[in-house]
């Protein structure tokens, strides 16, 4: 089974979420990105929020279309998305897509890309992942991993989630590194880009975030 969490960030960001479904994944609306969902014709399982980016009139069409309603107020110690992926992890799916989660705020952009430690911390190996129409993000603990090129999306960034990165190998990208040291604040792995159809990263300590992107 797969997981796909929809918040409510700028709709322009996020792909055309049809291109995600299929018969195992199971969608979960987040506050407005519910209607995104409902909008582009999938009926959310799950929706989570305290909803109060919406209008009565769309709080009742959210309350008639989906059975599963989690409401919360607005004063709480987790962000809806938090709240969202806490349940997802708890599914134990093989991954988790999130959507709508850049864009606007820079303080709720901040925390999502700091939520997708959270199976690390756990101890969990779910494949969790944000995605809009420009990146793709995902963190990594240590370890040797493939990568493979994608064209839409040939640019690809490492950056330390904690304060650095030791061994850090790039091998078939176009500046490869032979276990460096990438300290926090380093630009070193940035707009990196794979000169063959797949390559490896790897290294021995610390947890980093993937960015593969497009202009």
């Amino acid at each position: 089974m797969k997981i796909n969490l929809v918040a409510g960030g700028p709709l322009n960001l996020i792909p055309d979420l049809q291109a995600f479904d299929g018969r195992d994944v199971e969608w979960v609306g987040i506050d407005r990105g519910v209607f995104y969902l409902l909008n582009a014709g999938i009926k959310p399982a799950m929706a989570f929020g305290d909803f109060d980016s919406v209008s009565e009139e769309e709080m009742a069409e959210i309350e008639m279309e989906v059975e599963h309603l989690k409401k919360f107020k607005p004063e709480k110690d987790e962000t809806d998305m938090e709240l969202a992926l806490n349940w997802a992890i708890a599914q134990n799916p093989d991954s988790i897509m999130i959507f709508g989660a850049t864009g606007g705020r820079l303080d709720h952009l901040m925390a999502n890309v700091q939520l997708l430690t959270k199976p690390l911390n756990q101890d969990i190996d779910i494949q969790t992942e944000i995605i809009d129409k420009n990146n793709i993000l995902f963190i990594k603990k240590p370890g040797t991993y493939n990568v493979e090129k994608i064209a839409d999306f040939k640019y690809i960034s490492f950056l330390p989630v904690t304060p650095e990165i030791l061994g850090m190998t790039l091998g078939n990208f176009k500046y490869p590194l032979n276990d460096c040291h990438i300290p926090m604040g380093s630009t070193l792995c940035i707009s990196n880009e794979l000169i063959r159809g797949h390559g490896t990263f790897s290294f021995s300590e610390g947890i980093l975030l993937v960015v593969r992107s497009r202009d």
